[in-house]
């Protein structure tokens, strides 16, 4: 047993960890409950809350010197820089009590690492640094690491629209529900760089490492400044495959509610999620939440269970000016910009000095003579640090009180998803999602007034289902919008395809004796919607047809099929349609890879004018197509994997991989490979790109609660729980995670303690 005298606590606390790596935090009020979930987040995961926080203040130049000094101005301009009242009333009536604790619960953990008590995790004396104290603040003004949308899609599709029309830009981006030609009289993006939204990017990426930057000289300093197009500065793609769903218990074999919940993001090491137990007086919770944050934002509390994925609505705007230096044209007249003047340390440098620059819609992120563009985004608003707002509604036992907890929910906008040991059952979509009037917020528009916000529209003016008949809620990032919020205000129109959803439906609706393993194995489905449909337009004499042509459409890690049909799709049929669409290689960037369901649907005859465009409205030459294609990826897999298709693994090409920041310095910090099923478009999604078939992005958290019967419920969380890499838990989850498998998820009293392998014994000093 461990034992660590704090000052800062009031009572004792123990922290018990399981043999998976989760922590039961067990305390004697609310406050020390916190604090040492704080500290906790400090003794397994220093190195990334601490590198998370200086990279969302802008503080990263102090540490790693001018190479990230252009990153830090990036970020200040979207930190929330509002009244802190509004802000923690948003959370709870609790909230700043809470985040107070949190925070003095991590410096608390410190100055345990900075006095020897616990080990320095190494990434600090690779880089000569160290972790750094936290005010209570900085847990919630961080906004950069939230998911908003849509200000890059309006971005690139201005370039679209001057290069060709709408249809092509549905390969980037398809609408749902669909507008009409009038929408496009409104976009102001005509002449504006590609590279116009490169300060957001910045300030949204994740910290990235590398010899020149970090020797950086004072006058390279804006060389980093932009990303590249390998995303090496800035974050992973912009690709969602979470799912969600509650399955009442009219429909379970056991009459009990399953709820499941697996949220995909970009992968790394470690993760980006971080399981954890919080017990104390009046609470007892158990779930997924981020290191950096207190609380669970998905999983139960003895009562109640609930889970999130995106809902894609749209809460940003690019604001285009005309301006006259500082000032710009608003209205009748002119306002001036305002100047907050900020000072950078950096690092073997003197301090530096940038004025930043806001209008009246927010942080102005590019500017020539006589134009600028702003990003009005909710990061401005009260009330939008992403999911505090789990805070309260992590502790509702009624869909009546959840439903109004996550009424002041700001972002990112999600689907909840809910079920109770009392038979609640329900879906809300929840999120401050901008009223627009006259514009839809899919092209950039004029900032002098015309286009502007009317409020927000927040929970109880979204769609929900409250305990449907049907048995069941689900949700997997797709339109999801009933027919009357279509024809309202506009909510969103950019959603991921709609297949992995209407899969999910359609097998929960398939049984009335759903099970814990029903849901895993739903979870870890990777059939793809597509494939069928594709390899049905197979010219019959095509070389490597027949290895498809009974294949039964999952991209399981061990099938041969699987790996000839993502090669084909990834590396061939794709890049050759968006060439023949887009010959200009300008054009074609913005299009890249091309969206899967409209190169589906365009080969199948449902987009005449992207048809007729590409010369594929003949179905000779489709037919040419699908023969070339699939011809160049039967010789790449047997280039790559030999002559003999039997050996042939899809898990051979396609690994789960956990990249790490400081691997480009030399230092062996990545996790992998470990053999991987599914697809772009699997349920259990495993994006890929056809540069290195990794899997970046997917579900690293999973989640199937037994409501009710705590302790049969199960989860999984890679590569592991800890970002320690002396840690047996760093990685021990992955080859897990990989095949599929699950581990208990301990709840009870009972269940804990035989599961417990270490105690940690918190004092107050």
């Amino acid at each position: 047993m461990t034992t660590h005298r704090l000052h800062g606590l009031a009572a004792p606390v123990t922290i018990r960890l399981d043999r998976w790596g989760l922590p039961h935090i067990k305390a004697q009020g609310l406050e020390d409950l916190f604090f040492a979930q704080g500290f906790n987040a400090a003794r397994d995961r220093l190195w990334q809350i601490d590198l998370w926080r200086k990279r969302g203040l802008g503080l990263l130049a102090a540490d790693f010197g001018p190479g990230y000094l252009m990153q830090d101005r990036a970020a200040r301009l979207f930190l929330y820089r509002g009244d802190m009242a509004p802000e923690w009333a948003a959370y709870g009536d609790d909230a700043e009590a809470i985040c107070t604790a949190f925070a003095a619960g991590i410096n608390a953990g410190v100055d345990q690492v900075l006095a020897g008590q616990m080990p320095m995790p190494q990434e600090f004396a690779v880089l000569g640094t160290k972790p750094a104290h936290w005010l209570t603040e900085d847990v919630v003004r961080i906004r950069t690491h939230c998911l908003t949308r849509n200000a890059g899609s309006e971005l690139a599709r201005a370039q679209v629209l001057a290069l060709a029309d709408p249809d092509v830009d549905l390969l980037r981006a398809p609408l749902n529900p669909p507008v009409d030609a009038g929408e496009w009289a409104v976009n102001a993006g005509a002449g504006l760089p590609a590279h116009a939204l490169a300060v957001f990017e910045l300030a949204t990426a994740p910290v990235t490492f590398s010899a020149d930057r970090l020797a950086a000289g004072l006058e390279e300093a804006p060389r980093w400044s932009r990303v590249d197009p390998r995303k090496t500065v800035v974050q992973a793609p912009s690709v969602e495959g979470s799912n969600n769903w509650v399955v009442a218990g009219s429909r379970t074999a056991t009459g009990r509610a399953i709820m499941a919940s697996d949220p995909h993001r970009a992968h790394a090491a470690p993760s980006l999620r971080y399981m954890v137990h919080l017990t104390a007086p009046g609470i007892d919770l158990i779930g997924a939440g981020e290191p950096s944050s207190p609380g669970i934002m998905a999983g139960h509390n003895g009562h109640a269970a609930f889970s999130l994925t995106i809902f894609c609505a749209d809460q940003e705007d690019v604001m285009v000016y005309e301006t006259d230096a500082d000032r710009y044209r608003y209205g009748a007249g002119w306002e001036d910009m305002q100047v907050i003047k900020e000072v950078f340390a950096v690092k073997g440098h003197p301090d530096q000095r940038f004025d930043l620059h806001f209008t009246r819609h927010g942080p102005v992120v590019w500017q020539e003579e006589g134009r600028a563009l702003a990003l009005q985004t909710v990061f401005t608003q009260a009330g939008t640090a992403p999911y505090m707002a789990s805070l309260k509604s992590m502790r509702a036992t009624s869909w009546d009180g959840f439903k109004a907890a996550v009424e002041s929910w700001g972002a990112p906008s999600v689907n909840l998803v809910y079920a109770d040991t009392d038979g609640g059952v329900g879906w809300q979509a929840a999120g401050y999602v901008p009223r627009r009037t006259g514009w839809r917020g899919l092209v950039p528009v004029a900032g002098d007034g015309r286009f502007e916000w009317d409020g927000f529209m927040a929970a109880s003016a979204l769609p929900r289902l409250d305990n449907p008949a049907q048995g069941y809620v689900h949700s997997a990032n797709e339109m999801n919008l009933p027919p009357e919020a279509q024809h309202g205000p506009a909510i969103g129109h950019e959603w991921f395809e709609d297949l992995r959803a209407a899969r999910i439906a359609d097998t929960l609706a398939a049984r009335d004796d759903h099970d814990l393993t029903s849901s895993t194995a739903l979870q870890t489905d990777t059939g793809s919607p597509f494939a069928a449909r594709l390899i049905a337009m197979i010219p019959q004499d095509a070389a490597g047809r027949d290895l498809l042509a009974l294949w039964d459409g999952r991209s399981d890690a061990a099938s041969a099929p699987a790996l000839l049909y993502e090669v084909w799709l990834s590396s061939h049929l794709r890049p050759a349609l968006l060439a023949l669409v887009a010959p200009d290689q300008e054009l074609r960037r913005y299009l890249m890879p091309g969206n899967i369901p409209v190169v589906t649907e365009l080969l199948e005859g449902q987009h005449p004018k992207l048809a007729t465009r590409a010369g594929l409205d003949r179905p000779a030459m489709r037919d040419a197509l699908m023969r070339e294609t699939l011809a160049a990826a039967l010789a790449d897999v047997t280039e790559r994997l030999g002559n003999d298709p039997t050996a042939w693994r899809w898990g051979d090409l396609h690994h789960g991989w956990f990249d790490h920041a400081l691997t480009p310095l030399g230092e062996s910090f990545d996790l992998g490979p470990w053999p991987k099923g599914g697809g772009n478009t699997s349920i259990m999604l495993a994006h890929h790109e056809a540069s290195d078939y990794r899997v970046r992005i997917g579900a690293s958290v999973r989640m199937v609660i037994d409501v009710g019967a705590w302790d049969n419920s199960l989860w999984i969380n890679a590569p592991g729980q800890s970002g320690m890499h002396d840690s047996p838990h760093l990685a021990d989850l992955a080859p897990l995670w990989a095949a599929g498998d699950y581990v208990p998820l301990a709840y009870s009293e009972a269940a804990v303690a035989e599961a417990t392998v270490q105690t940690i014994t918190l004092l107050p000093a």
